[in-house]
């Protein structure tokens, strides 16, 4: 009686241990396949930092890129020449279509809305611009190289998310600690954040998505988390990332979250990123390394989306690729 008893203790007590780790535990390998081809498929793409992805209507990737320009403060005054915008196959790699050449000085966040139409950050210009899917313009917010904290300017802007209805949020950014809500023709209507770490507040809030039910979803960078809220701004929970540092960017998609993060291994200098998984809880599921796991070589990525398979596509500004992982059909 006594060793059922303690031999049911101990089954109890490895599910719950097996629930609590499962997340760091399991391995990438059951369900995710390191796509080393893809990215390399087409030699018609050559990409700068690619800074901003998202997915289209028809399932193909667009990227946002900064082409022969780095990273430079002060900014430059000189727009790129190159086109910064390309959509890319997502099975093939293959360049469907490029353009955005002589508008932009500092390329940062994009998104594809419902309606296909292409939203995107410029944080040399301080403004964001939206285009249909041929590069027409159709918005644009901001004053062009004037940075402000306003209701009409922005300081270094640096992500977007855009409702079913149309109105959006911006996530500013570099010089301001807030996330901004616009009708869809581009109208103020709120604003919530400062700088700070307790909730609500941000510190570098640098990507954002919405789930289905309108709620907002921000890496917050430099405090090293995501923050969840609700249509009107307010907080609803958070995920601290404890393992290792800078949250870059969030993607919602099948009813799933997904992040990233950098960091640098002192010891060795390797520059490395993780990819998280969350339902719409935050609840953590699923991590890894891609050094370690797939890739063999540093990598800083910048920007994360995800495709109605499934699959993950990430910006790395480290090498000027986008990596893909596509995820496995497992039969149970």
């Amino acid at each position: 009686m006594i060793k059922n008893r303690f031999f049911n203790f101990l089954v109890i007590l490895l599910i719950l241990c097996c629930t609590q780790y499962s997340c760091e535990k399991k391995s990438i390998k059951n369900e995710y396949n390191f796509d080393e081809k893809w990215s390399n498929v087409s030699n018609d793409i050559e990409l700068g930092n690619p800074t901003g992805l998202s997915i289209d209507i028809n399932n193909n990737l667009v990227v946002f890129h900064r082409a022969y320009r780095g990273w430079q403060q002060p900014m430059p005054t000189e727009k790129i020449k190159d086109k910064t915008i390309v959509t890319i196959d997502n099975n093939t790699g293959e360049l469907l279509n490029s353009w955005g050449d002589e508008i932009f000085i500092m390329p940062h966040g994009l998104e594809v809305d419902h309606e296909n139409n292409i939203w995107v950050t410029d944080v040399g210009l301080h403004q964001i611009f939206k285009f249909d899917s041929n590069g027409n313009l159709l918005l644009k917010i901001g004053e062009e190289g004037i940075s402000g904290d306003d209701e009409s300017h922005f300081n270094l802007p640096t992500d977007i998310a855009v409702s079913k209805d149309g109105s959006f949020y911006v996530s500013d950014g570099y010089g301001n600690s807030r996330v901004i809500k616009f009708s869809s023709t581009g109208q103020y209507l709120f604003e919530w954040g400062k700088f700070g770490k307790d909730e609500g507040e941000f510190n570098i809030p640098h990507g954002i998505d919405l789930d289905k039910y309108e709620n907002i979803y921000v890496a917050d960078r430099e405090n090293n988390r995501i923050q969840k809220f609700d249509k009107n701004g307010i907080f609803i929970s958070l995920w601290q990332n404890t393992i290792t540092e800078q949250l870059y960017s969030v993607s919602v998609e099948n009813n799933e979250v997904f992040g990233i993060d950098y960091w640098i291994i002192e010891e060795s200098n390797d520059k490395r990123s993780n990819i998280f998984r969350f339902d719409l809880d935050l609840k953590l599921n699923l991590r890894f390394d891609t050094l370690v796991t797939f890739t063999s070589s540093n990598n800083r990525y910048h920007d994360i989306t995800v495709d109605k398979n499934g699959t993950i596509y990430v910006g790395d500004i480290l090498e000027n690729k986008v990596q893909k992982y596509k995820r496995k059909i497992i039969n149970n």
